[in-house]
């Protein structure tokens, strides 16, 4: 994209880096920059000291020049779009007046391209008065309005008009919204988790509250704090809205321009009088929101304190009195035992300092009353979910010596080619378990753990599920569907409904997490927004990484390769780095932080985590 010449001014820190007579800008090499400092000790820089400089960096469009023709206009156009200017001022100048106004960025869907569109210029008619100038490129994803990432992968085309104005060309017709390289929006855009309380019907775990990742992508450098505030402001994304509720009343606006976290790291925030009727409780789950929200961006936030318009408080929460709403609370507790399967088809448990792992208490353990193919922990680790060694039946008991282990709880039909996938817990203490029957396959739900099975259903399913980990919150599951010799990952959004006393589910919207995986193996939850997945593309070796719930690739470290992974653990747990583990090759490996791959059994299958 203008190949002729770059139309950017680049402001911001310069950093001498070691070796190079260049300028570190945002990744990229400026050479020759006439203001390179000369003095000076020359030090390492770590990724985390890059990314703090990175973000003072701001890049600008150039306004247009006098003469310039159409594809010259339409590329320094492109460029102005990807600067760091707040309102796009710079762009605009490339626009017909008529058009600058009018002209909303947002307004339209962000296309994402794996390169800056190709430019090609079609005179309009023969007397040279206007041009068509197509946009040619690879669409790979689109942000919408609401700031919510999909991957979609197909050709990008679009038109832009061209024509006299004041003697100069101008844009008089573009498409709506944006479209930028993955370079540019990699550069230009940061992943934000917004929090939105779960809608439980009539089930769950009474007030208590449960917030919901939903993450979304804003711009970095432009002024962060207020966007993210704002963002939480809009509501929940559309695939989200359904299962998910904000606080905060409808119409609810933040009164000054710009928002920041003061010297106290307090955020402060006026809002207008959609927010002035609230009740403490309302507001501090409105506060709640909008902590965890922000916190994700700047761990100093320590408190935010809500105010109406005339500047009177309406309330505060303090970092230490969210905790009762805090994300992973759901979760459980258990970031640093990990569970699985031993060479005895016994229930074992490994913590982050152990060495050796320990049969647990209870029939699918030390008592060795059953033989098991695969598990599953409550997240408040008292009772475990085990399904027999030939899949056919689903058993639950508690983790004590003695316990009893009672009769299945679910039967598998369609015999044992087929058989039952490894349970999962959610952290409203039900349990969840798909039948692979492949003539009536099914997902089932016991509520409590112990109630009777309840089927849910999955519309438009193409295939029978193979796998699935339900998240905490109980409205998001991840499914391994498989349809003939490929199995690919879904996301599905869980349903509650109420019909004549009755509480039925279903899973709605599925949607594509790994769309460029040809086979996905094992998936585990690893965080509130993030997925562990191990897969491959077509024609590729297995990795295993991290993706994020929208589909976009996480900006997690990435991780130490590793194939011939055939499941995965990981905690949603936020409280600390926990350890990742893997079944490979019929043994059991684990990932502690900083640290490699390290074998812990030659035998062992199924690792899992609480949940």
């Amino acid at each position: 994209m203008g190949a002729e010449r770059k139309r950017r001014q680049v402001r911001g820190p310069h950093r001498r880096a070691a070796g190079l007579g260049a300028l570190v800008v945002s990744g990229a090499l400026l050479a020759g920059c006439a203001s390179m400092p000369d003095s000076g000790e020359v030090r390492p820089v770590d990724s985390s000291q890059r990314a703090d400089a990175d973000s003072q960096v701001r890049v600008y469009g150039v306004a247009p020049h006098k003469g310039e023709r159409p594809q010259e206009l339409v590329t320094g156009f492109l460029e102005a779009t990807t600067s760091d200017d707040p309102d796009y001022g710079t762009a605009r100048m490339y626009l017909a007046k008529s058009k600058q106004r009018e002209w909303d960025p947002a307004g339209g869907d962000t296309v994402v391209l794996a390169e800056p569109p190709q430019v090609h210029v079609e005179r309009a008619d023969d007397r040279d008065q206007d041009y068509v100038v197509t946009l040619i490129g690879k669409q790979v994803a689109k942000i919408d309005p609401k700031h919510a990432y999909k991957p979609e992968e197909g050709t990008y085309k679009e038109r832009i008009h061209v024509a006299r104005e004041g003697g100069e060309w101008r844009i008089d017709a573009l498409p709506p919204g944006l479209v930028v390289g993955v370079a540019d929006f990699q550069r230009i855009y940061r992943s934000v988790n917004k929090y939105y309380f779960a809608e439980l019907g009539t089930s769950g775990r009474g007030k208590e509250e449960i917030l919901v990742a939903d993450p979304v992508y804003l711009r970095k450098r432009i002024d962060p704090v207020t966007s993210t505030v704002n963002a939480v402001l809009d509501g929940p994304t559309n695939w989200l809205d359904p299962v998910a509720a904000t606080a905060f009343p409808t119409g609810t606006k933040v009164v000054d321009r710009r928002l920041s976290v003061d010297d106290s790291n307090a955020l402060k925030i006026r809002l207008n009088k959609k927010a002035a009727g609230t009740n403490q409780e309302q507001c501090r789950r409105m506060a709640a929101q909008l902590l965890y929200t922000v916190q994700d961006q700047s761990a100093k936030v320590s408190q935010v304190v809500l105010q109406r318009e005339n500047g009177s408080q309406l309330c505060s929460l303090a970092r230490e009195d969210a905790r009762k709403y805090a994300p992973d609370q759901a979760a459980g507790r258990g970031a640093d035992q990990q569970y699985f399967v031993d060479a005895q088809h016994r229930m074992v448990s490994l913590a982050d300092g152990d060495e050796e792992p320990r049969r647990v208490p209870g029939p699918f353990g030390a008592d060795n009353a059953l033989q098991l193919r695969s598990v599953a922990v409550d997240r408040k680790e008292q009772r475990a979910a085990g399904v027999a060694n030939n899949g056919q039946a689903l058993y639950v008991a508690g983790m004590e010596a003695g316990a009893s282990l009672g009769d299945p709880r679910v039967t598998a039909r369609g015999g044992v080619k087929s058989g039952l996938t490894a349970p999962s817990w959610d952290g409203l203490g039900d349990l969840w378990v798909a039948d692979q029957d492949p003539d009536r396959p099914r997902l089932l739900r016991l509520p409590g753990g112990t109630g009777s099975p309840e089927e849910v259903q999955v519309p438009r399913l193409d295939g029978r599920i193979t796998g699935l980990r339900v998240a905490a919150d109980g409205v998001r599951v991840a499914l391994l569907v498989t349809k003939g010799d490929r199995t690919s990952l879904k996301l599905g959004r869980v349903e509650r409904r109420v019909s004549g006393g009755r509480l039925s589910l279903s899973v709605q919207e599925l949607r594509s997490v790994a769309p460029r995986l040809e086979q996905v193996d094992a998936v585990s939850w690893a965080g509130g927004s993030r997925l562990l997945v191990a897969g491959n593309e077509q024609g590729g070796l297995q990795q295993l990484q991290y993706i994020d719930t929208d589909g976009s690739l996480s900006n997690a470290s990435a991780l130490p390769g590793i194939t011939g992974v055939r499941g995965v653990a990981a905690s949603e747990s936020a409280a600390k780095a926990p350890a990742l583990v893997a079944e490979r090759d019929g043994g059991i490996v684990r990932l502690l932080p900083d640290s490699n791959w390290k074998l812990v059994t030659k035998e062992g299958s199924a690792p899992v985590y609480p949940g």
